[in-house]
């Protein structure tokens, strides 16, 4: 179709785009971009503004591509920042350098599912022929608001290539998945591992689960009450970690109204009481651990709930991986191994991108270098 006859617009929230229409694009694979959480991080006030009048610093701001009947045939879902934080790929450094060069980095326009290190399309196009003009259309309007730049973080590797064709910059870094080579069990899984990291994992389970009972809870049968417990428990994870945490109370319950299906909620309980738990989301082909709290320090039960309980669930549900969240080296232990991530950069002023790009350059070959390096000490047994 003529790029005459595409018109490309922005509008206030993913909210004001029908359901059906932007679950068109987006698909059903990834939870993170689906309609209903995009819109529930809205109205809950996790992202936008706050009712007492604080700003998150994450303003919606969907880019939307049309076609000449009015049709929505392409969608990002990005916002407008005022800072670099809940993104995981931290560029503070550019933001340091471009405003100590007289710039202003931010607004910056932020292409992702926020506060959510998981990979995932960034383009929802009905045909992947429309990504130039979705993408140019990004670049014109951080050029029209003079932005210094956008960024889409967190890119599925069969998006990376239309980015670099519009001759965005490409950043990799890594995190720790566990993939699933079509294990029928979690003992199917330990007999691919040496025999002391067998014996490590299993001594570790038991430490985890004595005195403890776990539930492992989907759909309907999340109630009020487990998400008033987590509540408690993603509080304390989130004052420790980055002082505020990122999604509001309402959001839980959302969660529960909205996307309970795509929800895996492990709580454990001592005495009846609850005491730490772990939220995942389940895709297509991964389950995504996304949060964890506690409130008792109980050995090794942070590993049991995030992830070893995580294998059990993707073994059951025929999973193809779990994606454990950011960084984490000592996932390896337990068998997540390192993989590549990628996030693509349009930076609007010359200077300031081709010493962005020379940056990337050397950090590209020693993120490469640290994969490699990291590969060669997984515990699985040799030959």
């Amino acid at each position: 179709m003529p790029e005459a006859a595409l018109t490309a617009r922005i509008l206030p929230s993913v909210s004001d785009i029908p359901k059906l229409d932007w679950n068109r694009l987006a698909g059903d694979a990834n939870p993170f971009v689906s309609h209903d959480f995009l819109t529930l991080l809205e109205q809950s006030g996790s992202v936008g503004r706050l009712d007492e009048g604080g700003s998150t610093g994450w303003q919606s701001a969907p880019l939307v591509l049309e076609d000449e009947a009015g049709k929505l045939i392409g969608a990002m879902p990005s916002y407008l920042k005022q800072h670099s934080q809940g993104e995981y790929v931290f560029d503070y450094a550019w933001a340091d350098a471009y405003q100590h060069a007289g710039g202003s980095y931010y607004p910056k326009l932020q292409i992702s599912a926020p506060f959510t290190p998981a990979t995932g399309p960034r383009l929802l196009l009905e045909d992947p022929a429309h990504a130039p003009h979705l993408l140019r259309a990004a670049e014109q309007l951080v050029a029209s608001n003079g932005w210094s730049s956008a960024h889409a973080t967190f890119v599925e590797p069969a998006q990376v290539p239309l980015f670099e064709d519009a001759g965005w910059l490409r950043r990799e870094d890594i995190q720790f998945h566990w993939t699933n080579h079509e294990y029928g069990s979690f003992d199917d899984f330990l007999a691919t591992l040496t025999s002391r990291k067998r014996k490590d994992l299993r001594k570790e389970r038991r430490a985890a689960n004595e005195g403890i009972a776990i539930k492992v809870l989907s759909g309907a049968d999340i109630r009020p009450e487990h998400w008033d417990a987590f509540w408690l428990f993603y509080q304390d994870t989130g004052a420790r970690k980055w002082g505020t945490p990122y999604l509001t109370r309402a959001a839980f319950d959302m969660f529960g109204e909205r996307m309970a299906d795509s929800i895996l909620l492990l709580l454990a309980f001592d005495n009846g009481l609850p005491i730490a738990g772990a939220l995942n989301f389940i895709g297509a082909d991964a389950l995504y651990g996304r949060y964890w709290g506690c409130l008792a320090d109980k050995p090794f039960l942070h590993f049991e709930l995030c992830y070893y309980r995580a294998i059990d669930a993707a073994i059951e549900r025929g999973l193809k991986r779990v994606e454990a969240g950011a960084q984490g080296g000592h996932k390896m232990a337990r068998g997540y191994g390192p993989v590549a991530t990628t996030s693509m950069h349009y930076i609007r002023d010359p200077g300031f991108r081709d010493a962005v790009a020379e940056f990337l350059v050397a950090e590209r070959r020693g993120v490469a270098m640290d994969r490699q390096h990291l590969s060669r000490r997984m515990p699985f047994r040799k030959g």
